[in-house]
């Protein structure tokens, strides 16, 4: 793999840890195995789709409100840091993902869309909420 763009393509691919990116509009332009394992969907069925295939209706208002903000500041509020969501999955089952985020910039520094890594932690959030309710 002497081509830096394919060793690029197949370190996001191979990433434990599912990886989206969109473009300014909200579209679907990268979805690797791990996105795939995580909510369901092939790539064939996310790419060019809206982000909202995979955000709560009632999360989207928030969501789109934070996106939209952080294009035209260009910074985020949660840059780098993990925040706990939920997410919709093709099954329609629970699940409770940790999610970063980064804009991404050319080489001008113009931001052309957003990055996200997410991991599934439905199992931990679970698992704390029936010991605290135990506790109760």
């Amino acid at each position: 793999m002497s081509n830096p763009s394919d060793l690029d393509a197949q370190i996001i691919n191979d990433a434990a840890d599912a990886l989206i990116y969109s473009d300014r509009s909200g579209t679907i332009t990268r979805w690797n195995r791990a996105s795939t394992a995580l909510f369901g969907f092939t790539a064939d069925e996310a790419l060019g789709q809206n982000l909202d295939l995979i955000i709560p209706e009632h999360l989207r208002a928030a969501h789109w409100k934070a996106f939209d903000a952080a294009l035209a500041s260009g910074t985020m509020k949660l840059a780098g840091k993990p925040t706990l969501t939920r997410a919709l999955p093709k099954s329609g089952r629970k699940l409770y993902i940790e999610m970063t985020f980064a804009l991404v910039r050319d080489k001008d520094g113009a931001v052309q869309g957003s990055v996200a890594m997410a991991r599934d932690v439905t199992e931990r959030v679970e698992r704390e909420r029936a010991a605290k309710a135990q506790n109760s």
